[in-house]
């Protein structure tokens, strides 16, 4: 089979790979859609010894890209039970593996092993492939409800937003302004909108800020043409949001999003990278603000994300606005780079 590897210097290609066979207490899963994240852009963009040590996997060889894995139970190997992964069954996965022993990986978090861990689609090979072996405990139901291609985006983007949600604690009573219109920050406006919140989207490109207002965005601010900050105190009365989110990874993203809320708000870190700095006392203590760092999400809330998006019909999709065959990686990423889409995804 072929599978996308990163190279490194905005470069990819599609390598032939052996057809994977599961070993003991593993699955094949047959994609049949595999999402594509801001995370990629990492292995894809870096230079030099970075990339080498992102997506090339380092001595262990090229590793298959992909990490929102979406599709059937292929075949099983020793030890798996015909009831926990049948053939044919339609999963997500939870894309790390842990030493499955510690507290974090017994609750689900398996992401947060001390011991070490693989992440699938990084450390470990992926989704941007026909078939992708996994752990069959990294399974995650998928709703019959939900297609493929929304199981890939709750496999990381849409879930990691459910979870930055949870934590923030988001309902009816707020104004939520999210910083970042990516695939992550799109999702967090419309499971926000869906929890009640009033919702106001900021981003710099306006293609985005189009998808923000159809997916449920109760106002837009572009933040090339007004100070975001000003805009959200205008929009709320001069008081500030009770919720905010960052999901640019920006340093002016994250200042956006504490300085713009209100005293007495919840503010959620998500987007990955960088520093920022900013004034404690004056941004932070003096507000009484709460300051959550949300990375991803546990297999149980995968499992939630999914049965939340299924019962409430949200309207998932709506981010969906590219659709790939793998032949066409490379055009793909090269959209994807720009940062005007929403969510784009490889489909078998």
């Amino acid at each position: 089979m072929r599978g996308v590897v990163f190279l490194g210097n905005r470069t990819l290609e599609l390598r032939e790979f052996p057809d994977p066979t599961p070993g003991p207490g593993e699955v094949v899963l047959a994609i049949k859609a595999s999402g594509m994240c801001g995370s990629d852009l990492h292995p894809y963009r870096a230079a030099g010894d970075a990339a080498k040590s992102l997506g090339l996997g380092g001595a262990g060889g090229p590793v298959i890209g992909g990490h929102e894995p979406c599709g059937v139970v292929a075949a099983r190997g020793a030890g798996v039970a015909e009831a926990d992964a049948p053939v044919g069954a339609r999963v997500m996965q939870h894309h790390y593996k842990g030493c499955g022993r510690c507290p974090h990986c017994r609750a689900g978090w398996s992401q947060l092993c001390p011991h070490g861990r693989i992440v699938y689609g990084l450390t470990g090979h992926g989704a941007h492939a026909p078939f992708m072996t996994a752990p069959a405990s990294t399974l995650v139901p998928l709703p019959d409800e939900l297609t493929f291609e929304e199981g890939a985006a709750i496999a990381c983007g849409t879930g990691t937003a459910y979870g930055a949600l949870k934590r923030l604690g988001v309902s009816g009573r707020d104004t939520l302004a999210v910083f970042g219109q990516g695939p992550v920050g799109l999702s967090a406006t419309l499971l926000g909108a869906a929890m009640g919140a009033r919702v106001i989207a900021v981003d710099i490109a306006r293609e985005r800020l189009v998808l923000a207002r159809e997916s449920g965005a109760d106002a837009v601010v572009n933040a090339k043409e007004t100070d975001p900050v000003a805009a959200i105190r205008e929009l709320t009365h001069g008081e500030g949001a009770e919720t905010t989110m960052d999901c640019s990874g920006t340093s002016e993203g994250r200042l956006g999003a504490v300085r713009s809320a209100a005293t007495w708000g919840r503010v959620g870190f998500v987007g990955e990278g960088g520093t920022t700095a900013f004034d404690v006392s004056q941004d932070l203590l003096r507000k009484q603000l709460t300051l959550h760092a949300s990375w991803t999400f546990s297999a149980l809330g995968q499992a939630e994300c999914a049965r939340f998006i299924a019962r409430r019909r949200i309207p998932l999709t709506r981010l969906l606005t590219h659709r790939f065959k793998l032949e066409q990686a490379d055009e793909a990423y090269r959209l994807f780079d720009t940062q005007t889409t929403g969510k784009g995804v490889f489909v078998f």
